[in-house]
């Protein structure tokens, strides 16, 4: 039998464009006025009114919502009414309490059932041996 021809593995070796960055020292052509760097951007006026400004959002909000501002920020957030809350954190334990309990029935109910299981089959598998003679 001959000895098989394998072919000699090739690989593509990874390679990437370099990336151009510009000098620090780059300068606009001649004739064309640059962006003078010297000049510090318009700074807010914040000795007029010491006090924090809170804003406001930005979308109507129904008459019944409240606003809470949020301690140590001057961040404020509209929160649902009282009974929309009490809705949502009873239907959240409910769900939460459905299912532990649904799970420990489910383990529960495996523990007692599975003796059960293994000696039903160890029985059935017993009969359904041959005799061997």
């Amino acid at each position: 039998m001959p000895p098989p021809v394998l072919e000699v593995p090739r690989a593509e070796l990874p390679s990437y464009k370099p990336l151009v960055v510009p000098p620090n020292t780059l300068q606009p052509p001649p004739g064309i006025q640059g962006i003078d760097v010297g000049d510090e951007p318009p700074q807010e006026n914040t000795k007029t009114n010491p006090t924090k400004q809170v804003t406001k959002p930005n979308i109507d909000l129904p008459p019944e919502a409240q606003i809470v501002e949020i301690p140590f920020t001057d961040i404020e957030v509209p929160m649902p009414t009282t009974t929309i809350m009490t809705t949502a954190a009873t239907t959240a334990f409910i769900s939460v309490a459905a299912t532990l309990t649904a799970t420990s029935l489910f383990k529960y109910i495996v523990m007692v059932l599975k003796p059960v299981f293994k000696q039903t089959w160890s029985k059935l598998t017993k009969k359904k041996e041959p005799k061997v003679s």
